[in-house]
């Protein structure tokens, strides 16, 4: 038995190299986690941008242009 490095992304494990079987066989297996997916940075900005503040402005839209050159 052979073993097939995958990533799992959008719900399919997608094989890392070809894999030596018909199409459409059914297999199994217990995934095992290998490593830890990439991280592009910007989990603290979306954690930032997911909270709510209160600024005391009702409408910020109002003094878009306020601090643009």
């Amino acid at each position: 038995m052979k073993t097939i490095h995958a990533v799992y992304e959008n719900g399919v494990f997608q094989p890392k190299e070809p894999v030596d079987l018909p199409e459409r066989t059914e297999v199994e297996f217990e995934p095992k986690v290998v490593g830890q997916p990439a991280d592009d940075g910007m989990d603290g900005v979306y954690a930032v941008l997911s909270e709510r503040y209160a600024s005391g402005e009702h409408d910020v839209a109002a003094r878009h242009n306020e601090h643009q050159p």
